[in-house]
C-alpha cells in the first residue's frame, strides 16, 4: 500500500515540476527584449482569431494554438520564432509543439503575454 502512495506522490510531483519549469528550448523575453528582436523574427500570435481581432502586436500573424497542427508548415524552422498569447501559457505549448514537430530551434515567447504588452497595438 505504501508503494502505491509513493508512486502517486512521485507522479504528482513530476507533473507539478514539469508545469512550472521553463523548457530549455524556449527563451522567456520581457517586453523590452521582445521588442528588440521581434521585427527580425516570425512573430506569431497563438490566441484565437477573435482575441487577435480585438488587438495584436503590429506585424504579428495569427496562427491559433487550436490550428497550429494544421498550419505549422506556415512557420519556417530555420528562422527565429517569437510567440505570444494572452498570458504566456498557450505560447509555451505552441513552442513545445514547434520544437517537437517542426524542429524549430530558435523559439522565444513574451513573458506575461499580450496583457503585459504596452507597445503599439493594431486593432
Amino acid at each position: 500500500m505504501n508503494w502505491i502512495l509513493a508512486i502517486m506522490t512521485a507522479v504528482l510531483v513530476y507533473f507539478i515540476v514539469r508545469r512550472f519549469i521553463k523548457p530549455k528550448y524556449l527563451t522567456d523575453l520581457n517586453e523590452e527584449e521582445f521588442r528588440q528582436g521581434y521585427r527580425k523574427a516570425q512573430l506569431i500570435d497563438v490566441r484565437e482569431q477573435n482575441e487577435f481581432e480585438t488587438g495584436h502586436i503590429l506585424g504579428a500573424r495569427n496562427i491559433p494554438l487550436s490550428q497550429l497542427r494544421q498550419r505549422s508548415n506556415e512557420i519556417r524552422p530555420d528562422k527565429p520564432v517569437y510567440l505570444y498569447c494572452q498570458n504566456g501559457t498557450r505560447s509555451m505549448r505552441a513552442a513545445e509543439f514547434l520544437k517537437k514537430k517542426r524542429s524549430c530551434e530558435d523559439l522565444s515567447h513574451l513573458k506575461g503575454g499580450f496583457r503585459k504588452w504596452s507597445g503599439k497595438v493594431k486593432k
